[in-house]
């Protein structure tokens, strides 16, 4: 698996999982549980993709400016979490923020497939994305 396969295939998670989270109602289990994987799972794979595919597009003359971004909207992501994180469960708030978070990481990881990935195909050598590829698998099974 390449390394954007593998970057793909932990985005589909994290739309399932955000769509899931914006149907939900109330302070519910259901709210709760999906929650903490959302919280779980967005920063384990922000971590590993930065260090797996931000930091070497960061060295890159080509690439450094939409790898700067893409930092820049995981910390985005973050906050919107932590305010989550802090307001009750059956707040009416808690879903429009959630809503907010959806249509934010959406975004992010539409961006990411349709440019970033292209652009980071263009710029890194197959050798470089193939080590990328373990590094990131490697990130991601130690976060667990």
């Amino acid at each position: 698996m390449t390394l954007f396969e593998a970057l793909r295939e932990d985005h589909d998670t994290q739309r399932t999982l955000l769509g899931l989270l914006i149907k939900t109602h109330g302070d519910s289990d259901g709210r709760e549980e999906l929650f903490e994987k959302v919280k779980k799972a967005l920063p384990r794979h922000a971590a590993a993709e930065e260090r797996a595919l931000y930091i070497p597009m960061m060295e890159l003359d080509m690439t450094q400016e939409k790898a700067r971004h893409s930092v820049a909207e995981h910390h985005e992501i973050d906050e919107l979490v932590e305010e989550l994180e802090d307001t009750d469960f059956s707040s009416p708030g808690w879903l429009a923020s959630a809503r907010k978070l959806h249509e934010l990481v959406t975004h992010h990881l539409d961006e990411e497939e349709q440019e970033v990935f292209q652009l980071a195909g263009r710029a890194l050598s197959d050798d470089a994305k193939a080590r990328l590829a373990n590094t990131y698998r490697d990130e991601m099974a130690a976060a667990q």
